[in-house]
């Protein structure tokens, strides 16, 4: 299979964090944001950072940094927005959407999500939890970039909830194990770094 690109969502404002970029807090003597990199490059294309802001902060990246393309905040799917929009530019029929948030996602989840993908081509991660509900982790996803006009009307009309859209297209189920950790735990709190700093042993 292919490797799409990827865009690494790192847009939301950290309120839960008392602000700032999450993304550069560091778990286990490294910057979220590099383990994140380190941890989808080897399944991906191109990456992108989608961010708000002064891109100058993630100069030491030396990746595309892709604000939203829709005012006012509305959202990660603004930053999947940017991301199928910037994949479209260079060519690609699709783009993987991970969380800057959370370091210890799965290492085969691009072809898991292309695995799993509906008709549309689109495709979300999930996992269950204790009591065995399945979870969709819509900050992971497989986005055909031909939906993208579509997304943005949905956008515009108000739209913020992402399984709503998502179930519309009939996106494809890529479910992952829970266990011994969930792979999606993403990080909100400065208890949740004290979390992820136990999770670095397993991961």
């Amino acid at each position: 299979m292919n490797r799409p690109p990827a865009i690494i969502l790192a847009g939301g404002r950290s309120t839960r964090m008392g602000g700032g970029d999450k993304g550069l807090r560091e778990v286990g003597g490294e910057r979220l944001i590099d383990r994140v990199i380190a941890r989808i490059a080897p399944q991906c294309g191109p990456i992108a950072l989608n961010a708000n802001g002064d891109p100058t902060r993630f100069a030491d990246l030396s990746l595309p940094v892709l604000p939203d393309s829709l005012p006012d905040h509305p959202g990660p799917l603004a930053g999947v927005l940017a991301g199928m929009d910037w994949a479209a530019s260079i060519g690609a029929d699709a783009v993987v959407s991970v969380a800057a948030d959370t370091p210890f996602f799965p290492r085969d989840l691009v072809e898991r999500l292309q695995a799993a993908a509906g008709p549309s081509g689109l495709a979300l991660a999930a996992s269950p939890d204790e009591t065995g509900k399945l979870w969709h982790h819509p900050t992971f996803g497989l986005w055909p970039v031909a939906l993208r006009d579509d997304l943005r009307e949905a956008l515009k009309g108000g739209l913020r909830k992402v399984v709503l859209w998502t179930d519309r297209h009939g996106a494809g189920t890529a479910s992952f194990a829970s266990s011994p950790f969930d792979p999606f735990f993403n990080i909100n709190t400065p208890d949740d770094i004290a979390e992820a700093e136990k999770l670095t042993e397993l991961a």
